[in-house]
């Protein structure tokens, strides 16, 4: 995310609209004759100079589609700056649930409401697409901890799902061979199916399709030595991260979401360097997909999270 600075002055500002009504977020169809037309997009468009984003944003949202928006109701989501060739544009991403009104398209565009699931990456332009995965994502990612044995470790995420119902779990277990990983894996799918919780496997591109997984977790020592993306689009692929370059690097790999930290100190990573949340959200601004804060988080680091532009809180000890 670059939002200040000379380099930003080469850049197209755009505030972008994620309006919701439950399930369903609100999106148009681009005209034919402009810029990646007959896409969908959100609702939005250029912030004028000495413009803030939030008044952009409630007036491209009237003259667009005629609904009012509170001001105080709109909440920052994401930034994203992509370079189309013939444009480079940052995308400032705020949401909002407070509309007064019927959404109309004034410009002659469609308008209509589609659900989350709905959302299609090729529906959108390409620079839209980690808005789609902004939405899809929970705002809290779940780390397997340590445990004894497979059945230990199975019992333990079974609590785990029916105290908090976590909405993604991250299966990690790196002291486990590569047969014993596989057999919790096959259960801890088993029991994330009857809870509707996806899981995410710990590298193992091989057990995706065995163990119907909704995609891999990979650590940064694993990600440098890719050279693409490992699973499919419609598959979840998330990286560990530490640093801007490796976050850069993450992009590169078009990784869907990745953790970053430690923000705090942790109890399962003894005196490593934390960031902290200055850092955090310095580093934050260089991404340009959803971040989640990891190390040392417990339920109440979540609003300070979002406030530091995060997606959410990813933990390892304070659930399991």
């Amino acid at each position: 995310m670059l939002t200040t600075g000379p380099e930003f002055s080469q850049w197209v500002h755009v505030a972008v609209a994620v309006i919701r009504r439950q399930n369903r977020v609100l999106v148009a169809r681009r005209p034919d004759y402009v810029h990646q037309g007959g896409l969908l997009e959100f609702p939005g468009g250029k912030v004028e100079a000495g413009e803030s984003v939030q008044r952009a944003l409630i007036r491209e949202i009237a003259e667009e589609t005629g609904l009012e928006v509170p001001e105080y109701s709109l909440k920052p989501l994401i930034g994203i700056g992509h370079d189309y060739g013939d444009k480079r544009v940052f995308l400032d991403v705020w949401s909002t649930e407070c509309v007064i009104g019927e959404p109309e398209g004034r410009e002659g565009q469609e308008v209509n409401w589609r659900t989350v699931e709905g959302l299609l990456d090729e529906d959108f332009p390409a620079g839209n697409r980690p808005i789609i995965r902004a939405l899809k994502l929970p705002d809290r990612y779940c780390i397997s901890g340590a445990f004894d044995d497979i059945s230990a470790g199975l019992e333990r995420l079974e609590r785990q799902l029916r105290a908090h119902r976590p909405a993604m779990v991250l299966l990690r277990a790196p002291w486990l061979t590569g047969n014993d990983y596989a057999e919790l894996a096959r259960g801890a799918s088993r029991l994330c199916q009857r809870f509707s919780a996806p899981l995410l496997l710990h590298g193992r591109v091989d057990l995706l399709d065995e163990v119907s997984a909704a995609g891999i977790h990979v650590t940064w020592e694993q990600a440098r030595s890719l050279s693409r993306r490992p699973v499919p689009g419609h598959r979840w692929f998330a990286v560990s991260c530490h640093s801007e370059y490796e976050i850069a690097q993450a992009s590169q790999l078009e990784a869907d979401f990745i953790t970053l930290g430690p923000v705090m100190p942790t109890l399962s990573h003894p005196g490593a360097a934390t960031l902290g949340w200055l850092r955090f959200q310095e580093l934050v601004k260089a991404a340009n997909v959803p971040v989640f804060a990891l190390g040392g988080m417990v339920d109440h680091d979540l609003e300070t999270a979002r406030i530091r532009g995060a997606q959410g809180i990813a933990g390892i000890g304070n659930w399991w």
